[in-house]
């Protein structure tokens, strides 16, 4: 989970003139992100043929 102050700083390096869709956006990329960093940490990944395997199943 992102914290308040991460948020903060974030929002603290973009550009003045974003809509609020911009800024919502921003902040999902930055939760998925976190996200992917503790489920790399805690050893939730899949390996090259594991991921192989699942993108056959999408791109039929």
């Amino acid at each position: 989970m992102i914290t308040k102050a991460q948020l903060i700083d974030s929002l603290h390096n973009l550009p003045e003139d974003l809509s609020v869709d911009q800024v919502i956006d921003h902040v999902i990329f930055l939760e998925k992100v976190q996200k992917g960093i503790a489920d790399s940490a805690e050893g939730r990944v899949n390996t090259k043929e594991e991921a192989k395997e699942k993108l056959k199943k999408w791109l039929k």
